[in-house]
Order: C-alpha cells, then sequence, then structure tokens
C-alpha cells in the first residue's frame, strides 16, 4: 500500500472530526481508526507510535478539562457540580478568574472541544503507525526533496525515544534496578540522550554518503520563475482559503484557490530539476490506493455536508443540558472509514 494513500485517509478523518463535536460520532471515528490501525499495522518500530498518541490525546483531554475547573468557562449554567474557593484577581484581570463554580454545561462544553483534539491526534497518530515514513519520503518530488527529510526525521523521533526508553527500561528490570519515579527517569534520560546523538551521527554520515544537498545546476530564469510560481501560487492558497471561510469571499475564494495550487504545484515540478533523484522499487498507486484515500475523502466530504445541513446534530447543544443524539446517516459515512480494513491485505509478518 502506498503510504501517501494511509496519510490522505488519516487526513480525512481529522478532517471529519473538526466538522462535528458530537461526542458518538467522535468516538466513533475513534473505533475506526483503532480498529484499521490493529488489523494493518506492522511490527516495525514506528507503527508502536499510536498507544503514545492515544496517551497524549487523552491527557490533552483531561488538560482540557482541568483548565475549565480552575479557570472558569465563559459557557453559562445552572448544574453546579461543586465551588471551589475563588482567588481574587486585580482589576487589569477582568475577565479571568480562579477557582469560582463549576457547572455541568462548561465541564460538557470542554469535553465536546477536548474530544474533537483529541480525536485528531489519535487520526494523525493513526497514519504514523500505519504509513512508512522512509517510503512515503521516497515519493515526495524532488522540490520537497529536504524538507520532506526533516519532518520524516521529526517524525521518526517520537517511535525510536519510545522504544528506547522501553529497552532501557526493560534491561534495568532485568538487573533488578528501579525504573520508576524521578530517579529511574533520570538514570533512563541518559543512555536515551547518548542513542539519539549517536543516531544522529549516523544519519547525517548516511545523508553525506548519499549525496545529500548536492544540486544540480539549472539556468537564472528557470530558478526566478520557479520562485514566481512557488510564492505567488502559496500566496494564492492562502486567499483562496481566507475567501472560503468568510462570508463575502464566497465568490472569489474557489478561483483563487485552485490558481494557487496549480501555480504552486508548477513551481514543484520546475524546482525538481535541481534535485534529480532516481528511486529504486517504486510504490505503485493501484486500485487499492484509490480506495483507502477515497474513503477518508469521502468521510470528510460527507461529514462536512452534514454540518451544513444539520448542524444541530453534529454540534448537541449544552445550554439547556441535553443528551447528545447519534445521527444515523452521519454515523454510517463515519463507518465508510472501515473500508481500508477489507480492501487492504493483512501485512504478513515474517519469521524471525
Amino acid at each position: 500500500m502506498h503510504p501517501g494513500a494511509w496519510w490522505l485517509w488519516s487526513l480525512g478523518l481529522g478532517t471529519a472530526a473538526t466538522r462535528t463535536t458530537n461526542p458518538l460520532l467522535l468516538a466513533l471515528l475513534i473505533a475506526a481508526a483503532g480498529y484499521v490501525v490493529a488489523t494493518h499495522r506492522s511490527p516495525s518500530p514506528w507503527s508502536r507510535s499510536y498507544t503514545a498518541f492515544v496517551k497524549l490525546a487523552g491527557a490533552v483531554l483531561l488538560i482540557r478539562l482541568a483548565f475549565t475547573v480552575a479557570l472558569g468557562s465563559p459557557v453559562p449554567g445552572t448544574h453546579v457540580l461543586l465551588t471551589l474557593p475563588e482567588i481574587p484577581l486585580p482589576h487589569w484581570a477582568q475577565g479571568i478568574r480562579l477557582g469560582g463554580r463549576v457547572t455541568a454545561e462548561a465541564l460538557l462544553f470542554a469535553g465536546y472541544n477536548g474530544l474533537k483534539l483529541a480525536t485528531l491526534l489519535i487520526c494523525v497518530g493513526a497514519a504514523n503507525a500505519l504509513a512508512s515514513p522512509a517510503r512515503l519520503l521516497k515519493s515526495l518530488p524532488g522540490a520537497l526533496y529536504e524538507a520532506g527529510v526533516a519532518v520524516v526525521v521529526a517524525l521518526t523521533f517520537a517511535p525510536h525515544l519510545i522504544s528506547d526508553v522501553q529497552r532501557l527500561r526493560a534491561a534495568r528490570r532485568l538487573r533488578g534496578r528501579p525504573d520508576r519515579g524521578v530517579r529511574g527517569l533520570l538514570q533512563v534520560g541518559l543512555p536515551v540522550l547518548e542513542g539519539a546523538l549517536e543516531r544522529s551521527v549516523a544519519l547525517a554520515a548516511a545523508m553525506d554518503a548519499r549525496g545529500y544537498g548536492r544540486t544540480a545546476e539549472v539556468p537564472a530564469r528557470v530558478r526566478r520563475t520557479t520562485t514566481a510560481l512557488t510564492l505567488g501560487g502559496l500566496l494564492g492558497v492562502c486567499a483562496g482559503t481566507y475567501g472560503l471561510l468568510t462570508a463575502e469571499g464566497g465568490a472569489y475564494g474557489v478561483p483563487l484557490l485552485c490558481a494557487g495550487a496549480a501555480a504552486a504545484l508548477a513551481g514543484l515540478r520546475l524546482g525538481g530539476r535541481r534535485s534529480p533523484r532516481t528511486r529504486y522499487r517504486p510504490d505503485p498507486w493501484g486500485v487499492r490506493a484509490w480506495l483507502v484515500a477515497g474513503s477518508g475523502g469521502g468521510v470528510a466530504a460527507l461529514l462536512t455536508l452534514a454540518a451544513a445541513r444539520d448542524p444541530d446534530a453534529l454540534h448537541p447543544g449544552v445550554v439547556p443540558l441535553v443528551a447528545p443524539s447519534l445521527p444515523l446517516w452521519p454515523a454510517a459515512a463515519v463507518l465508510l472509514a472501515l473500508l481500508p480494513a477489507f480492501v487492504v491485505p493483512e501485512p504478513v509478518e515474517e519469521p524471525s
């Protein structure tokens, strides 16, 4: 499976998560992403980062609720759960309070928004667990190769760090030494830092041996044209996106966005001449890749349409306090995210 298809699938689920605050739909998105990851992730070290992303998502949700309890919320409520001692603040801090009443409406509003952010993190974690970063780097155009290397190194940092910590903690347990608490953390941190530095030196030597950073000679007019197309295209994309987000810019938003995207793609195409590369065994983009990417895009498109047609179902209110309901056809649209579990063959673990 092409790694770009997995990223498009996960980005589609993340886009769908931004269209709703309904906890039932968000829970369906999390369950669909988790099922696909559980059935299709490989035994590679980078695929183990999904658990860390899930823990990070839970921490984000708890922090969001804790801030609401400590700092209050602008959402009015009548169902008071508890009253904390309120700390008086100076006059220049008007609008901010510490302590006071904690209402069920405020906690529910914070929980809805925190769960939406947690779902986004879980979708990104699913892409990290399913798509090989090295294979994704091979699919990038030549103009984005340097930026792609930086992104891949950043994405693989967390999985390698988690793997190093787990390995060192297991070694300390086998030796009968403590691996928890502040003391255990300090004694594990130094070997982890040493391993990260050794990996950085090895990566730098490998990149230098492969001629990383060396560019081919191109005419000056081609460089100027590439710069103009890329910068102009990015400005057009920004202006078009701003137009789509505002009520007055709907007429010029789509043309500007399309023209900017075309100019940016043309600039990237020309910029690829500076770094000619060959690909060994390139990943094919076949029917399964189209189905995987299309399922994520379909979920995003259907949830966006549902948010426009029935915003109350996708954004349940908290004032007055009501239980969220599960809209049927948006829920059926979320189930489309399970398509990769049936069209993509499960990875076969090679015998050791």
